[in-house]
């Protein structure tokens, strides 16, 4: 079949992470299918009304069409139409449309449907539509992603807490729950140099306060002045000057260490040198990176929040309340102490291979393009 995928986040120039999940799923979906890829955004900073970023992304047609953004939201709205209208006659004519996030870009999935009689799905990834925070989302948001859902064949959300949460929404359209995808190849088991008595731990993320990286450290710290062995690398895309300063305050520097910005490849590489992962945000629709530690064959420490507490299970990681900094800390005391007893390496990547590799979601995604068409 031929999937155009279009999306509210996608990976560009100016947001290089935003929405890369949603990449992943494209590369998952072109191992059995034809797949295109367009996406529109805003630039404050460009002259021209309309450019054109036209190539192939890990064999993937990917057509990025930037507009001129202005502050003035219905003129957005409008060039945001027009660009997609112009990138879409670029494009072959697809028989799904794959749409991700119920925000207003894909109205433009309800047109394509309506002009043309191409069916969409949409893959539903927004925070905002967690049930936990639906009553701080504004009325119009709610209004329109009701109306995109309910011209869409199949909303996919990628978590049964997000399904739920929709279905609070008042949505009625089929759904079906299929996770963001693991690749597998990058996410692998790699042999230990080295035998330590250090116990290493890993934090990757957007570094945003609800992720509370700086709880993080200050636990760490804690049990390193409590006579503990321990190491932490902590970084991301996001305010890592702030988390090296507090570092630097609680001279902690030798043990925890920052890093800014890396590449999915480099996520995997210091997952495989890491022994455990380290999630204690306020709230996730899913939490990509349990799923990426568990293809590595490393355990994970999480809040048990939104979609992230789906995937704790017995075996595979342990499950702390949100905020709870006491829990969290008895918890890494306890790890250090080896007082909990993990899956060996192998079965909890197979857990991962078996249910969210591109091979595995593909089929998933396979299965709801042929019930739409």
């Amino acid at each position: 079949m031929k999937i155009l995928f279009i999306s509210s986040w996608f990976p560009n120039n100016l947001e290089p992470t935003n929405g890369n999940f949603v990449q992943r799923h494209a590369e998952a979906v072109a191992l059995l299918h034809e797949v295109e890829i367009l996406h529109v955004i805003g630039d404050f900073n460009q002259k021209e009304v309309f450019v054109f970023d036209d190539k192939v992304i890990n064999g993937i047609h990917t057509l990025i069409i930037y507009y001129k953004n202005s502050k003035n939201p219905v003129q957005n709205f409008l060039r945001r139409m027009k660009a997609y209208q112009l990138g879409f006659s670029k494009m072959k004519k697809p028989d799904v449309v794959h749409a991700n996030v119920l925000h207003n870009n894909m109205l433009f999935a309800v047109y394509l449907k309506k002009k043309f009689g191409i069916p969409f799905v949409l893959t539903e990834h927004w925070t905002a539509l967690q049930k936990d925070n639906l009553s701080k989302t504004s009325g119009n948001i709610k209004r329109i992603a009701r109306y995109i859902a309910k011209n869409a064949g199949y909303i996919l959300p990628v978590s049964n807490n997000l399904k739920e949460s929709l279905e609070m929404l008042g949505i009625k359209t089929p759904m079906k729950v299929i996770s963001n995808v693991v690749d597998t190849e990058v996410f692998d088991i790699k042999p230990k140099k080295e035998i330590s008595d250090t116990v290493k731990f890993l934090h990757v993320s957007s570094l945003i306060p609800r992720k509370r990286p700086k709880d993080i450290i200050n636990t760490i710290h804690s049990l390193h002045q409590n006579g503990f062995s321990v190491r932490l690398e902590i970084g991301g895309d996001g305010d890592t000057d702030s988390l090296r300063d507090l570092v630097k305050s609680i001279n902690a520097e030798s043990y925890i260490k920052i890093f800014d910005e890396i590449s999915y490849q480099e996520v995997a590489g210091k997952m495989q040198h890491s022994d455990y992962f380290i999630l204690f945000s306020e709230n996730e629709t899913q939490g990509c990176v349990i799923l990426e530690s568990y293809a590595c064959g490393k355990p994970v420490i999480s809040t048990k929040v939104g979609g992230a507490a789906e995937f704790i299970l017995d075996g595979l990681g342990i499950g702390i309340e949100k905020n709870n900094v006491d829990q969290l800390y008895q918890t890494l005391e306890k790890i250090c102490n080896k007082e909990y007893t993990f899956d060996q390496d192998i079965k909890i990547r197979e857990f991962i291979v078996e249910n969210y590799s591109r091979e595995a979601i593909a089929r998933q995604f396979t299965e709801i393009y042929q019930k739409v068409i």
